[in-house]
C-alpha cells in the first residue's frame, strides 16, 4: 500500500513543528534545554492534586469519569465567566466554552472560521503551534511585524485591502519573543475592530505570569467596555487555559466569545472529541475553588522571575554587544537576536553536540526572515543550569569559524 496517495491533500500542508522534534533529544541526559515551552514540573501543586482528587471523587463520585456536555462542566464555566466579567459587562456560561487545552481552542476557531485562501493578521514571529493548526485550511497569513512594544498595530492598515478574516496575536509576554502589546497599541487595534469590521484571536496562555509592572487590560476587556459591555456584540475571541498556571496534564483550556461564536464552536467540538476531559475539569475546578491560584502564582512569579534573572545576567555575561535580546516583564521566552552573518539552525547541531538546545527563530517568521535568531525558555532549568547552558550556547556561537 502506498499511503501516500491515500492521505487528503491538506496534509501536504502539515508537517512536525521543531519545538516537538527538539523535545526528543532534549531528554537525553547532560543536555540543557532551552528548547521547549514546558513549565516547570517542580513547580507544580502534587499535594493539592492528591486532595483535589480524592474530593472530587468523594463529592462528585462516578459522574467525574463519565461523558460530559460539550460546552463543559456547568460551574467551571460559572467560574471563568465571573473571572472575565467586571462591572460594565457580564459575562455568563453562554460566553464560555471549555477546549481540551488552548491548542485545540485555536483548531477549533480555524475550522469555524477559515475557507481555503482566507486571509489572516499575523504578528511576526508569530506561535508556532497557531501556524500549525492554521496551514493545512489553506490559509494565506500576512505578516505584521513585531518589535519590543509588541505587533506594530498601524501597520495594519496597509493590509486591509486583503479583507482579513481574523487577526491572531499573543499581547502579553508573546511566544517567541517574551514581548507584550502596549497600552496605547491595545486601543488602537480595538479601535480599528469597530473602524474596519475586524475580528481579532487573543491568546494569552501567559497574561497571569507578570514578574513586574502592572497588569495591562486584555483586548476581550477594551473591547467589550468599547461597546457598553455588550458581550454578544464583541469582536475579540479571548483563548486562555490553565496549563500554564496549574499544569499542562490538566488538558483544560477555554474560549470566551459571544454565544453565536460558542454555538459554532461546539458544534465543531463535538466533531472533535465529544467534550474535554471531565476528570480533569473536575480537577481544575476544585483546585481554584479552593483558592490555590491566591498563593501558587506568586509562588510561580518568583520563581520564574528569578529564572528569568538568571537568564538576563548569563547573557549579558557572556555575549558581546553585538548580540541583541529582548527582556520579558513575565512569560516562559526570550528571544536572542546574533549578527546577521550567524544562522541559528546550522549552530543548532553543534550546540546539541555541546550540551544546550533551542529553537531556531526562524521557524516562527513568516517571511524567511529570523534566521540569526533563537527562542530561549527560562522555566525550567534552574540559575546555574541557565549561566551553563548560555555559557555553552556563547561558545558555540562566538566559536571562530
Amino acid at each position: 500500500m502506498t499511503w501516500n496517495q491515500r492521505f487528503a491533500k491538506s496534509t501536504g500542508l502539515m508537517r512536525r513543528t521543531a519545538v516537538r522534534e527538539l523535545l526528543k533529544l532534549t531528554s537525553q541526559p547532560g543536555i540543557i534545554s532551552f528548547a521547549g515551552g514546558l513549565p516547570s514540573a517542580d513547580l507544580f501543586p502534587m499535594d493539592q492534586v492528591r486532595e483535589a482528587t480524592a474530593t472530587v471523587l468523594d463529592s462528585v463520585g462516578a459522574q467525574s469519569l463519565q461523558y460530559a456536555e460539550t460546552e463543559g462542566v456547568g460551574a467551571l464555566r460559572d467560574w471563568l465567566a465571573q473571572r472575565f466579567s467586571r462591572s460594565i459587562h457580564q459575562l455568563s456560561r453562554q460566553n464560555i466554552l471549555i477546549t481540551s487545552g488552548a491548542q485545540q481552542a485555536l483548531d477549533l476557531i480555524g475550522r469555524v472560521f477559515l475557507d481555503e485562501g482566507d486571509p489572516v493578521l499575523l504578528e511576526n514571529p508569530t506561535y508556532l503551534a497557531l501556524l500549525s493548526a492554521w496551514r493545512p485550511l489553506g490559509t494565506r497569513f500576512l505578516p505584521i511585524r513585531s518589535d519590543a512594544q509588541g505587533m506594530c498595530v498601524e501597520e495594519i492598515e496597509e493590509y486591509l485591502g486583503e479583507k482579513p478574516k481574523l487577526a491572531y496575536l499573543v499581547p502579553n509576554f508573546q511566544n517567541p519573543q517574551g514581548t507584550t502589546l502596549s497600552l496605547e497599541r491595545r486601543n488602537r487595534l480595538v479601535a480599528l475592530l469597530h473602524e474596519r469590521d475586524l475580528v481579532v484571536v487573543e491568546d494569552n496562555p501567559y497574561g497571569d505570569i507578570r514578574f513586574e509592572n502592572q497588569p495591562l487590560p486584555d483586548l476581550l476587556e477594551l473591547d467589550l467596555a468599547s461597546n457598553g459591555g455588550d458581550s454578544g456584540q464583541g469582536r475579540v475571541i479571548h483563548v486562555g487555559t490553565f496549563s500554564k498556571i496549574l499544569m499542562p496534564g490538566l488538558r483544560v483550556g477555554w474560549v470566551v466569545a459571544p454565544p453565536a461564536v460558542i454555538e459554532k464552536l461546539v458544534q465543531a467540538k463535538q466533531a472533535a472529541d465529544l467534550h474535554t476531559n471531565t476528570l480533569g475539569q473536575h480537577l481544575a475546578l476544585e483546585l481554584v475553588r479552593s483558592g490555590l491560584l491566591h498563593h501558587h502564582l506568586p509562588m510561580l512569579r518568583r520563581a520564574y522571575r528569578q529564572r528569568r534573572d538568571a537568564m538576563l545576567a548569563a547573557l549579558r555575561k557572556h555575549f558581546p554587544a553585538d548580540s541583541s535580546w529582548t527582556s520579558p516583564e513575565g512569560g516562559l521566552f526570550l528571544m536572542l537576536t546574533l549578527p546577521m552573518d550567524l544562522n541559528s539552525r546550522l549552530l543548532l547541531p553543534e550546540a546539541i553536540e555541546n550540551g544546550v538546545a533551542f529553537v531556531p527563530g526562524e521557524e516562527f517568521h513568516l517571511d524567511g526572515a529570523g534566521a540569526n535568531t533563537l527562542r530561549l525558555n527560562f522555566s525550567c532549568p534552574d540559575p546555574a543550569q541557565i549561566d551553563e547552558g548560555i555559557a555553552r550556547l556563547a561558545r558555540v556561537a562566538l566559536a571562530p569559524c
